[in-house]
């Protein structure tokens, strides 16, 4: 009896996996140093982090000093309500953060969307995920062309490989080019974005509840621009995800 290929693989990985780690031992996606398994922080990196998560803003997900109920949602939110209806992040944006969203961005370590996606898993809204549907915040062509890759497109896959839900890579599209947000104002931002995204199909989004996957989530002006097109294409709901966001007292330069 032939044994199944996922089984044969497993033994492989287990056989060869003591040599691959002597020659190629697993780091830190952090600062690089040498760790127990694949995508483990060390212990400096670890303990420099700032996880995000309750108790924060029910709607953008900033964190609050105390408990202050389930609906609760801070003062900007109130003043002028975001289109999306979460955000959700797993890191506050900080030198690690930046590091590993700049290796997976700009140095093509594209492994690093896994562990990613793993972290992001966690903060997957507690609906029915048979509604649900992911969709990544695309690039224009002659980005994506020149990176080579979409970083928000790897993450969602890996996303929806380890929740089962629906991913739809072509639900947005980037209608025209806009020049990088770094060292924008919020104001500007916002103008550049308007008017970039743009449904590929109504009927792929319409009654679905979105999570809308991107790496960091600085003004939010891309975020809202994309929660805002596909609310207008019937979207019951939008929720992003990300890996990192900048919190109000400490905006990046950065897209």
């Amino acid at each position: 009896m032939i044994a199944p290929l996922a089984f044969i693989r497993q033994g492989l990985r287990a056989v060869l996996r003591p040599a691959i780690d002597y020659a190629l031992p697993p780091r830190c996606p952090g600062c690089g140093a040498i760790v127990g398994q694949d995508h483990a922080f060390c212990l400096d990196c670890w303990s420099g982090v700032q996880f995000l998560g309750p108790p924060c803003c029910a709607r953008c997900g900033v964190p609050f000093a105390h408990e202050q109920g389930e609906a609760a949602q801070c003062g900007a939110c109130l003043a002028d309500p975001p289109p999306f209806d979460s955000a959700r992040a797993v890191l506050a944006y900080g030198d690690v953060a930046r590091t590993v969203a700049l290796r997976l961005k700009y140095g093509r370590r594209i492994g690093l969307a896994r562990l990613i996606a793993a972290h992001m898993a966690r903060h997957v809204p507690p609906d029915d995920r048979a509604a649900m549907l992911i969709v990544p915040v695309p690039l224009h062509r002659w980005r994506l062309w020149w990176r080579g890759f979409n970083q928000a497109a790897l993450i969602a896959d890996h996303l929806a490989w380890n929740t089962g839900i629906a991913l739809d890579k072509d639900a947005l599209r980037r209608a025209r080019r806009t020049r990088p947000l770094r060292g924008m104002n919020p104001a500007a931002r916002r103008r550049a974005v308007k008017g970039a995204f743009a449904l590929h199909d109504r009927q792929a989004v319409r009654g679905r509840a979105i999570l809308l996957i991107d790496d960091v989530h600085t003004s939010g002006a891309t975020a809202s621009a994309c929660a805002a097109m596909l609310k207008a294409g019937g979207a019951r709901s939008v929720h992003l995800l990300c890996w990192a966001r900048a919190l109000p007292r400490d905006r990046p330069a950065t897209d």
